[in-house]
């Protein structure tokens, strides 16, 4: 029913006019957002949030972006179009009621062109610390840093350029300290040169007191203090007065090294035949492994005793020791297996450990019970 009722009504369109290469901000706020026929009037602390995305795609095109601190705060669009954004963009709004759920589009045409007037050749960055980004995109703070910055430069035009969050370029999110903000990088361009105060900031001397942990060289009165609190450490300049040397076209040879002194590969090679050093490599581990395995094979095979000459050098008592064990193990296997048996002939009287002799007893002795009573 949302989406029916979202493509039934008309969105309302406002058309823009972005310059490339100047920054542009447009404001979300909450009574133009959800203003209908029926409602005339909306309570400005209704919590509203939005989504922006480029018409016919899911995000914003790469140079505008989108904040908002809070549902009951406004919103914002703000970016620079590059030379490759010129023509026509449709951004649409999606706004969205936090306490009745109605939800309202609107359509946003940018026709983003070029400026008029001078380029601006000399453009200067400063890390704003005192604010936040949403806190300076109104016209209102960004018309003051101008003038603020007006006592630091040379008389001229000064426009802003850029806006960018801290957060985007590799910043942390403070602690939730009063005081402590996210910071913003705020571009400003100009036609009149970088005064005196600028380039003694930006000069290396300044740079290397910064990385020793000291204040960096500022010989003119900050004008952006109090109000706006800059970090000098992270001031940069660029100067585009100058062109930049073209690069050079290589261009295409024969494929022919010309003479060089310091090299001078042969241009002939003799003949020489690898069989020599071929054999060498294969057949010398070759014969040393057979020869490893001849003495091996020797060790093991042709110096074995043999269970002949073992017998011959054994005693003939250790012999019949020998193979009386093993006949009396052999007995106790098949009394285990069944224990009506006679017992066994190694307990019997007359028994010849040495010649190995048995004699049958007179009375079995296993029948009778050792206690008499039983």
């Amino acid at each position: 029913v949302l989406l029916a009722g979202l493509g039934d009504a008309e969105a309302p369109q406002t058309t823009l006019q972005p310059l490339v290469g100047r920054v542009f901000v447009h404001t979300l706020d909450q009574e133009a957002a959800l203003r209908h026929p029926e409602h005339t009037d909306v309570p400005p602390t209704t919590p509203v949030t939005y989504h922006a995305h480029l018409q016919g795609h899911p995000d914003l095109p790469r140079w505008l972006r989108y904040t908002q601190r809070s549902p009951r705060q406004p919103g914002f669009l703000y970016g620079t179009p590059t030379p490759e954004d010129r023509g026509r963009q449709v951004i649409e709004v999606t706004a969205y009621n936090r306490d009745s759920f109605d939800t309202t589009r609107q359509r946003l045409v940018l026709l983003i062109g070029d400026p008029e007037g001078p380029l601006l050749p000399y453009q200067a960055e400063f890390l704003v610390c005192s604010h936040d980004v949403e806190e300076v995109l109104p016209s209102t703070p960004a018309s003051r840093f101008l003038t603020a910055l007006g006592g630091l430069w040379q008389p001229g035009e000064l426009q802003l350029l850029n806006i960018t969050s801290a957060l985007d370029r590799g910043g942390r999110v403070p602690l939730p300290i009063e005081g402590r903000k996210e910071g913003v990088y705020i571009k400003v361009g100009s036609t009149s040169p970088f005064s005196t105060c600028l380039k003694m900031v930006a000069s290396p001397d300044s740079h290397a007191r910064c990385a020793q942990g000291q204040p960096p060289l500022l010989s003119c009165y900050d004008t952006l203090a109090p109000h706006f609190r800059v970090d000098w450490c992270n001031v940069s300049l660029v100067d585009k007065s100058v062109p930049e040397p073209a690069d050079e076209v290589p261009t295409p040879g024969d494929g022919i090294l010309e003479h060089d002194p310091f090299f001078c590969p042969p241009t002939e090679a003799t003949d020489r035949d690898f069989l020599t050093d071929a054999l060498v490599t294969l057949l010398v581990p070759l014969l040393v492994a057979l020869l490893l395995t001849a003495l091996l094979a020797y060790i093991m095979c042709c110096r074995r005793e043999g269970q002949l000459k073992r017998d011959l050098a054994t005693s003939d008592i250790q012999m019949v020791h020998h193979c009386t064990i093993r006949g009396n193990t052999e007995e106790l296997r098949q009394m285990a297996s069944s224990r009506e048996v006679p017992r066994p002939l190694s307990t019997l009287p007359m028994f010849n450990v040495r010649t190995g002799e048995r004699l049958p007893p007179q009375v079995d002795s296993a029948q009778v019970p050792l206690i008499l009573d039983q």
